[in-house]
């Protein structure tokens, strides 16, 4: 798998003797926690231990809408080694927190909303005491019918105080009554995926001798985690402290109050260290996932296939609770038409609650799931004028200075044309040999039940767009901290390495700028200053801005003094591997010397132009900057069965600048692999609201041998000039863009529709052949 990035990277790099150096900006650093995972020394919460340890366990709902009649601990409280048992009654302070949106309950008190939600906690000497303490709670329901279609949360009655619609988007661009000689229409449905970490949840809450508490978890928003604990504890905010351990992988916020809030309650009360390592099903209930949705289209377009107008509807389904829906359905509406000119637009978006499980932030977060719809529109619009899908797609795509349906001009890079010829020039893939050796090149592998008769090839295009950082106004700021003594650097920035590779850009940044090899990243807590969450690119741009700020500070208080004697300024000097040398030889010496036994720090900030919240009228600069990304995929079918198998994913995408081309190849196959996942195999069940098989077994993710060759066949490095480094993120774009490749591909093949991800295998199957 992924072995033809790193060609393709060797093929475009310089001659041995002009190779970039192996320090810096452009190298392929390795990953900074690289050695600690190999050797087994990373410091996962799940190995966490402290003296006197208690261990906690949650007890959870098994229905998704039940009115609560009665909880009774009293048989948990009298079990041998329980140490406390806690409810709703035991929060001292809010009860009702929450990230976007304060609406979800630390414990359910009154109604259930979703299976899983917590109504108790219990602690004891042992976690299987623990567990059968929060199994003897007797909690007694009045069972409700739940409201699983967010179609019918519009007339159900209130799920929650706040009611069932959580926001609505009403967008208009352009005039309404204008149509096209050609119109296409289609119903699209995305189902729910799970981010499925590698780690499920742990955590560790050690109480303090001030009264507050300190909580050792695996978090990606470290003072955002805080500020809701703090509240939920009834405590000051720097009574309460997060301490980062080593977060094992986060395609998402990793957000599940559901067992931190518990934990740090448990301790405050019993005054021990209390720790809970949640089950994989555990993890399941407790936290968000992407949100399903149902997406309504019609396109209009001329005779020459340039769009007119696009008309949409867009329903997300919230769950149980709002959390980050607003963002979500903010990216869905804003971006519903895609990398596209569309003179008119008139796009309706909701999201609702239901009292299926909750949703939240996963990568690409509205946009991935009107990606699928609108890609699949312009396929059913090549087909109805006859012409090649890139090639109608091509007579779109938009380019730098023109307008988003939300009225904001595009003023960062957008390659589009150029991502989407990059893909399609590119050879294809050699067909199959119908030999026996190579059967396993059938989509059912080399036990399937295929015959290479019924097998199909199909070619398929995808482009897609995410936006970068917050948005609607989020106010996005990081401060760092660059510290050089003895000639060793130290950053301190509160950034999360969640597998970003922060940690390694912050090592690359202050090599680059101060020429010191030897770089510490301090690890993370909320004694330091806020970066904000680990998501959207923002710790590239927002977070690697500030390290960079603050190393050109130490820069400066380091050269000024040589400036001084030679009577020049700081401009003119320059720092290369590791020497300071002036513009006109005249001064040469090593950075080791200029330091000298000094010791030199700064702090500094950064915070890009602000953004605005849409308007009525779904109108505004919402957002700080775009990625974009087009991907051609290559499937075989069998259309007797309809089983898939993805050959080839050739992947072009605008990157701004390359800052570490190892990472970044890493980060983009991964990304389509996770994208891989959502078109062909993952889909959390929950008919009535019960999550279905809540475990790696029953939720099937792609394996290393699911994968197909991922080809990164063009990065553009054309730089954001409002960007840190000019640098764009590169993972969320790319899970935004195959899963629609996939399905305009499986079409190719098949000739049936796919309007449904992920891609069911009737789907595929074609009848009367």
């Amino acid at each position: 798998m992924s072995n033809e990035a790193a060609t393709v990277q060797t093929a475009e790099a310089a001659p041995e003797e002009e190779a970039a150096p192996r320090r810096g900006l452009g190298a392929s650093l390795p990953a900074a926690d690289a050695r600690a995972k190999t050797e087994g020394t990373f410091p996962y919460a799940a190995d966490l231990w402290a003296e006197g340890l208690l261990w906690a366990a949650v007890l959870r709902s098994p229905h998704p809408h039940a009115r609560i009649k009665s909880i009774d601990t009293t048989h948990a409280r009298e079990m041998p080694g329980v140490r406390a048992v806690v409810t709703h009654e035991d929060v001292p302070g809010a009860s009702v927190l929450g990230r976007g949106t304060a609406d979800r309950p630390v414990f359910a008190s009154e109604v259930v909303r979703h299976h899983g939600e917590p109504l108790a906690a219990v602690a004891a000497d042992h976690p299987d005491t623990a567990r059968m303490a929060a199994a003897a709670v007797i909690v007694e329901y009045e069972v409700l019918d739940p409201v699983t279609d967010p179609e019918q949360a519009f007339e159900a009655e209130p799920l929650h105080p706040d009611g069932n619609l959580i926001r609505h988007i009403p967008l208009r661009h352009g005039d309404a009554d204008a149509v096209g000689e050609v119109v296409v229409e289609g119903l699209y449905r995305i189902g729910r995926q799970d981010p499925a970490p590698i780690g499920a949840e742990a955590g560790l809450a050690v109480p303090r001798p001030d009264g507050g508490v300190e909580l050792y978890l695996a978090s990606t928003d470290p003072h955002g985690d805080r500020d809701i604990a703090a509240a939920a504890f009834g405590l000051q905010q720097d009574q309460v402290k997060i301490v980062v351990t080593g977060v094992p992988g986060a395609t998402a916020d990793r957000e599940d109050q559901s067992f931190q809030l518990p934990l740090g309650l448990l301790a405050l009360k019993t005054g021990c260290p209390v720790k809970l390592a949640a089950t994989r099903e555990e993890s399941f209930l407790g936290h968000t996932h992407r949100h399903p949705t149902l997406l309504r289209y019609r396109h209009h377009a001329d005779a020459e296939g340039k769009l007119v107008k696009v008309e949409a509807q867009i329903l997300l389904d919230a769950g149980a609770y709002a959390g980050t829906s607003s963002d979500a359905l903010a990216a869905a509406v804003a971006f519903a038409c895609g990398p596209y000119v569309v003179p008119h637009a008139f796009i309706e978006g909701w999201a609702v609650r239901t009292n299926n499980p909750p949703s939240g932030h996963v990568r690409g977060e509205g946009a991935m799931q009107v990606c699928a719809a609108y890609e699949a529109q312009m396929d059913k619009l090549a087909k109805k004028l006859g012409l090649d899908p890139a090639e109608v797609r091509l007579r779109n795509v938009m380019a730098t200075g023109d307008v988003l349906p939300t009225g904001q001009t595009v003023t960062c890079p957008a390659p589009v044309a150029e991502l989407l010829e990059a893909v399609r020039d590119v050879p294809l893939p050699p067909l199959p040999k119908d030999t026996p050796e190579d059967e396993w090149l059938l989509p059912g592998g080399p036990e399937g039940a295929g015959e290479p008769g019924a097998v199909r090839r199909g070619v398929g295009y995808g482009l897609g767009m995410v936006h970068m950082l917050g948005a609607e106004g989020a106010d996005e700021v990081s401060t760092a901290t660059v510290r050089v003594q003895n000639g060793v650097a130290t950053v301190l920035c509160a950034a999360v390495e969640t597998g970003q590779g922060f940690s390694t850009l912050a090592r690359q940044i202050v090599q680059e700028t101060l020429g010191v090899d030897e770089v510490h990243v301090v690890p993370v807590d909320t004694d330091q200053p806020p970066a904000g969450a680990g998501c959207r690119g923002r710790h590239t741009w927002v977070s690697g801005g500030a390290v960079e700020r603050a190393a050109k500070m130490v820069r400066t208080q380091l050269l000024q003094p040589l400036a001084h004697k030679f009577g020049m300024s700081t401009e003119l000097l320059q720092i290369t591997d590791g020497k300071i040398t002036s513009y006109d030889g005249v001064l040469s010496t090593t950075v080791t010397e200029a330091l000298d036994g000094k010791e030199l720090w700064a702090t500094a900030q950064c915070r890009p132009h602000p953004t605005e919240p849409l308007d009525d009228a779904g109108q505004g600069d919402a957002f700080v900057g775009i990625s974009f990304c087009a991907i051609r995929a290559v499937v075989d079918v069998d259309i007797e069965l309809g089983s898939v198998r993805v050959v080839e994913l050739a992947v072009a995408q605008d990157v701004g600048r390359v800052l570490n081309p190892a990472q970044l190849a890493a980060r983009i196959e991964a990304g389509v692999t996770q994208g891989l996942g959502a078109a062909l195999t993952e889909n959390l069940r929950t008919p009535r609201g019960l999550i279905r098989h809540p475990d790696l077994t029953g939720y099937a993710l792609p394996t290393a041998l699911d994968a197909p060759d991922i080809r990164i066949v063009k990065l553009v490095e054309e730089r954001d000039v409002v960007a840190p480094f000019g640098a764009k993120s590169v993972s969320a774009v790319p899970v935004v863009t195959s899963p629609a490749a996939i399905a305009s591909a499986v079409r190719a093949a098949t000739g049936r529709p796919v309007n449904r991800l992920p891609i069911r295998p009737q789907a595929a199957v074609v009848t009367g052949n």
